[in-house]
């Protein structure tokens, strides 16, 4: 996002190759120990590492001319970020938004690669993420398309100090910068430092291009939509006013990265994604003892056909959270879920599928992601287990929060919402949700929302959520997060339709399914595949056109 002043005969896609060789080449020495002694550390926490490039998931928004192909490994001891608690800045620290961007190589790799450097010199604390956006090039338009996003930091460096800063992380990723406003696998800009305004030829603050940039205000008004800035010339306005005020871009849209080789871009024409489930218990509500014990000729079986199907999701389930179930041992649970995560990821079939594991145990999530997992789907959003939200921080894994009050045992009795109602009170609590999970250290991009349908509500209330579920992005104040919604033969259908047995309610689940695509679903999450995707088919063909 620097001044472009003079333009380059150089090809920009020779320019692409040459930087992804020295970019590959860089990330590959991050891990190398430096001998001199530490600097002085921001905050008070455990020395932090960076995650190689290679132990990220991938995501299928690399440039479309360079797919690099990565070995499908999990996330490694080594690869984790290393935070035990809320990470709170010192007294004094200065807070400064940052904008990341990325269009050579894997994208998100790239970002995220760059805020655990931040993180891990001592002299940068990132406390907040947005989420991150695709946009086309703008100015030099020969290019491929950008990742984008913002996070506000805590630091007690100056600015041009910080601007040192950010330029070493980038050459030290690998940055080769041949044209103006090209390329760049990483691109690190101060966008505001507090209220100070800097000028002189290294750097201007605020950054003089900012409020033209859609690219920069959306992932900016994620995380600050109420911040104002005050320009020569501008009249001080809050971001989401200046927003306003620029032509938006259909075509740009909020990006999530679900799996090794699958992202979710949130755009009005995007097919809604397939969560299928597989519990392999006992005792699970509809389907109890389908999956559970079964041989791995089955198992495999069931799960090709459910690929077959169109899920691009497995959920593993090794926990019934039914009203009454038994709640087994963390290690009974990992029992179960491990080798089908095994399973699933010896099949050629599931090259491309994301692996989802319905836990609320920091430790069984731990275990699952370091067995292959890329997705951890939370009934409570953290509040089983108060580990669980700084186990997700430092696994970097994509995290699915649902709304729930109380236990399994207890949440039939927590339905009261009054004064307010269900929605708003089912918002405000998961705005909080959102905020604890901010303090952990989670990135914002990685986040899905899941309203809990059946969970702590009644019939009325889990029908007014489906009602106004195109309404839950706007009162959350993150309408750049995606949102599942798994409404798959719950009690509320049977009670409407009068069917009592689970798995006979399959055209109770495809009306909801279908609400819930005309509501902005962007996953639903069912049991049965091959019935649901026909009507995900044609749900999208009226809904998403």
């Amino acid at each position: 996002m620097r001044s472009c002043t003079a333009q380059s005969g150089v090809r920009l896609y020779e320019y692409i190759h040459q930087s992804s060789r020295k970019s590959l080449n860089a990330t590959n020495a991050l891990l190398k120990p430096s001998n001199g002694s530490p600097a002085p550390s921001l905050i008070t926490r455990p020395s932090t590492q960076c995650r190689s490039l290679h132990s990220i998931p991938l995501c299928p928004f690399p440039s479309p001319k360079l797919r690099p192909k990565a070995p499908p490994t999990s996330l490694s001891l080594q690869s984790k970020r290393h935070f035990k608690r809320p990470r709170k800045p010192l007294p004094g620290a200065k807070r400064a938004y940052i904008a990341l961007g990325s269009n050579v190589g894997d994208r998100i790799a790239m970002i995220e690669q760059a805020c655990n450097e931040m993180d891990a010199g001592g002299k940068i604390l990132v406390l907040r993420t947005s989420s991150l956006w695709e946009t086309k090039a703008m100015y030099v338009e020969d290019q491929e398309d950008f990742i984008n996003g913002v996070c506000e930091i805590g630091t007690f460096l100056k600015p041009i100090e910080l601007l040192d800063e950010l330029q070493r992380i980038e050459n030290k990723m690998g940055r080769v910068k041949l044209v103006d406003k090209g390329p760049r696998n990483i691109d690190l800009d101060i966008l505001v430092y507090g209220s100070e305004k800097v000028s002189t030829d290294r750097l201007q603050i605020p950054h003089p291009l900012m409020l033209e940039r859609e690219f920069v205000l959306r992932p900016l008004c994620d995380i600050a939509p109420d911040f104002k800035i005050q320009v020569p010339g501008r009249v001080g306005k809050r971001m989401t006013a200046h927003l306003g005020e620029i032509k938006p871009d259909p075509k740009m849209g909020p990006v999530t990265p679900l799996g090794r080789t699958q992202c979710l871009p949130r755009l009005s024409n995007q097919a809604t994604k397939i969560m299928s489930i597989i519990n392999v218990t006992p005792d699970s509500f509809s389907d109890g003892g389908k999956n559970y014990n079964l041989d791995e000729i089955s198992l495999t079986a069931t799960i090709k056909s459910h690929i077959a199907a169109g899920a691009t999701i497995l959920d593993i389930g090794g926990q019934s959270t039914r009203p009454g179930a038994v709640q087994v041992s963390p290690q009974e649970e990992l029992s179960r879920v491990l080798p089908a995560i095994k399973l699933i990821r010896s099949l050629p079939e599931a090259e491309n599928i994301a692996i989802s594991v319905d836990t609320y145990r920091a430790s069984v999530a731990e275990a699952a992601i370091e067995a292959g997992a890329d997705i951890i789907n939370d009934i409570s959003a953290g509040q089983m287990d108060k580990d669980m939200l700084p186990t997700i921080a430092r696994l970097g894994c994509t995290y699915c929060m649902m709304h729930m009050r109380g236990t399994p045992e207890t949440m039939t009795q927590m339905t009261d919402y009054s004064p307010r109602g269900v929605i708003q009170g089912l918002t405000m609590e998961l705005r909080r949700r959102l905020f604890e999970a901010d303090a952990a250290g989670i990135r914002r991009w990685r986040i899905i929302l899941d309203p809990g349908i059946g969970f702590a509500k009644d019939v009325d209330q889990n029908l007014g959520i489906i009602r106004s579920l195109n309404n839950l992005r706007r009162w959350t104040r993150h309408d750049s997060l995606p949102w599942l919604v798994g409404a798959s033969r719950k009690t509320f259908i049977g009670e409407i339709t009068g069917v009592e047995e689970p798995e006979n309610r399959t055209f109770g689940t495809a009306a909801v399914v279908t609400a819930a695509i005309q509501g902005g679903a962007d996953i639903v999450r069912v049991h049965d595949v091959e019935e649901m995707a026909q009507v995900v088919k044609m749900a999208d063909a009226i809904y998403r056109v």
